[in-house]
């Protein structure tokens, strides 16, 4: 096990800002560090609307899988009933709203329409990374939506490698606080941090600090993967390690290696993106491999999910809950009515599943022959 975390955990980077007594400097550095990650941010957000951003040959898996149609259901479609609990928290329906932003004034402005959104439909909300509001605790209000949604199971996110890079329990408490999280994701973003310009990419050791932050801190901690997947075996480490919930994260959607070959600065880091753009684990193969192995931890499915027929195949094959990212968000950034319109589009979508397959609840679609793999 390793020692406890805090925030004087060594740095394993030259060009991260290092504690060297001197308070003003150190703050000044911080300060240009999380200018740096704003920018950044706000290239994201520009680059995931973008098709480029999206695999091309690398999918999701689940297009191997049909629903098997029923004819003649027993059903009244009004009293189909898409309420579910996760993490003991009851939602509205099983969808996530994935993380995705955080840090500018366009991120806020995007986070205050999804959370609203969360609120209204009860649906569950992660924020992005919050690495910039360490940086300058003055973004935090960027991510914060605790007052528009009082009641929404949220989740707060950093990068476990940042558990390398002068980051600890104090820094995780101090996000979660600052939102008033119900839990912690912790992504896990290896194949990014290689694109990176600058990256991140010493991950040595990180699986006992995984632990140390899971028995330390107060909420449940997500593990989860940004596009590339978590197998069966990643799965089993990180359970035994303490994480509360699995988000698989597979491929097939938003390819961050992609992403970052759009934003690099030579053409050896984008070439390198390129190459990996396709690289991952389906987000099927994710979910059958995870539930394989334990049949009762809370999974997330993500990666690539486009609709509500596509939620429902993730539910089918062992999903407790289902995030959305880039439908969000391009609705996000047209206006609240967009938004609201995406997500009534998403429950329909879900709904005829649920009434076209004879099933009166989401976790009825796991009934044996239901979903047939082509």
């Amino acid at each position: 096990m390793a020692d406890n975390l805090s925030t004087t955990t060594a740095s394993a980077a030259s060009h991260h800002p290092q504690d060297n007594g001197s308070d003003s400097s150190t703050t000044n550095i911080d300060l240009a560090v999380a200018a740096q990650t704003q920018s950044r941010k706000a290239d994201h957000i520009r680059i995931c609307l973008d098709d480029r951003s999206q695999c091309k040959t690398a999918t999701t898996g689940l297009e191997r899988y049909r629903f098997t149609h029923s004819a003649l259901p027993n059903l009244n479609y009004s009293d189909l009933d898409l309420t579910t609990t996760f993490l003991g928290k009851q939602l509205g329906s099983p969808l996530l709203i994935s993380s995705m932003t955080g840090g500018t004034e366009q991120a806020q402005q995007i986070n205050h329409r999804l959370a609203t959104i969360a609120q209204e439909y009860k649906l569950a909300m992660g924020v992005g990374s919050q690495r910039v509001a360490v940086e300058n605790p003055k973004l935090m209000g960027t991510f914060d939506v605790r007052a528009i949604a009082p009641d929404i199971l949220l989740f707060a996110n950093l990068g476990a490698v940042q558990l390398n890079y002068r980051y600890g329990v104090d820094e995780c408490r101090r996000l979660i606080d600052g939102l008033q999280a119900d839990a912690l994701i912790l992504h896990l973003n290896p194949l990014q941090e290689c694109i990176q310009p600058g990256g991140d990419t010493d991950f040595r050791g990180l699986m006992d600090k995984v632990a140390t932050l899971c028995a330390q801190l107060e909420v449940p901690v997500i593990a989860k993967e940004v596009g590339n997947g978590i197998s069966g075996q990643m799965a089993q480490q990180l359970i035994e390690a303490g994480v509360g919930a699995i988000d698989v994260a597979g491929a097939g959607g938003t390819s961050w290696s992609m992403v970052e070959a759009e934003r690099a600065d030579n053409n050896l880091q984008r070439q390198l993106g390129l190459t990996f753009a396709e690289w991952g684990i389906p987000t099927a193969d994710c979910l059958l491999q995870v539930r394989e192995m334990d049949a009762n931890i809370p999974l997330i499915a993500s990666g690539g999910i486009r609709n509500g027929v596509d939620v429902a195949k993730a539910i089918a094959l062992g999903a407790d809950l289902v995030g959305l990212a880039r439908p969000f968000l391009q609705a996000a950034c047209q206006s609240e009515a967009a938004l609201q319109e995406q997500t009534e589009l998403l429950l329909a979508e879900l709904k005829t599943v649920m009434f076209c397959t004879d099933c009166a609840q989401p976790l009825d679609l796991r009934g044996r022959g239901i979903l047939q793999a082509t």
